[in-house]
């Protein structure tokens, strides 16, 4: 088995690092630190902390890709179905640290987005590939009869995003997952009835 290198513990343990305590909160001592490498391991990989900033966040959208595959883009499973099996994978995904890191989109949204353009789009960018996948599962489900004709998608989709995000971001003040059941409750019984 290949030893793993020093660019790729970076990135896992950097990921780690500024998911528990920000991108400004998690300085590179910090990052090489977890990795367990050389402080220099840092700069040979990377140009700036904004470029590893970019490479971490493109790393925790390849897992929320295979979580939106396994959910709102699997048409072997109802489409309503799938929805719900999104959100409760999201809570699912942040439980483990009692919420308390929340999404690292909608952290990035929050800290970074104002000093750095680029990770502002790669952001702005991620937010629109989930509100796609969204609308594909609405749409699926006015094709499967579950939602009635004429239902606007994207506007929904738009409307579950921006919700499920201020849930995530309640849900890390508060310790708790219960905004994003709130949310999947009153999206289910009133919005998608």
């Amino acid at each position: 088995m290949p030893k793993s290198s020093n660019r790729d513990k970076i990135l896992t343990e950097g990921l780690r690092v500024v998911h528990e305590r920000g991108f400004a909160g998690a300085s590179v001592r910090d990052i090489v630190q977890a990795a367990g490498v050389p402080q220099g391991s840092f700069t040979n990989h990377f140009a700036s902390k904004e470029a590893f900033g970019l490479e971490i966040i493109d790393l925790y959208f390849a897992a929320s890709w295979a979580l939106i595959q396994k959910t709102l883009r699997n048409d072997e499973l109802p489409p309503l179905q799938r929805l719900g099996a999104y959100l409760d994978a999201n809570t699912e995904r942040l439980s483990p640290a009692g919420m308390r890191h929340g999404c690292l989109f909608g952290n990035f949204s929050a800290e970074a987005s104002e000093h750095s353009e680029a990770i502002r789009r790669r952001i702005v960018e991620i937010f629109a590939q989930v509100q796609q996948s969204i609308a594909y599962c609405l749409e699926a489900a006015v094709r499967a009869g579950e939602l009635p004709a004429g239902f606007e998608c994207g506007e929904a989709a738009d409307f579950v995003l921006t919700s499920l995000q201020g849930a995530l971001l309640l849900a890390k003040a508060q310790r708790s997952s219960a905004p994003v059941e709130r949310l999947k409750r009153v999206l289910f019984s009133k919005v998608l009835n």
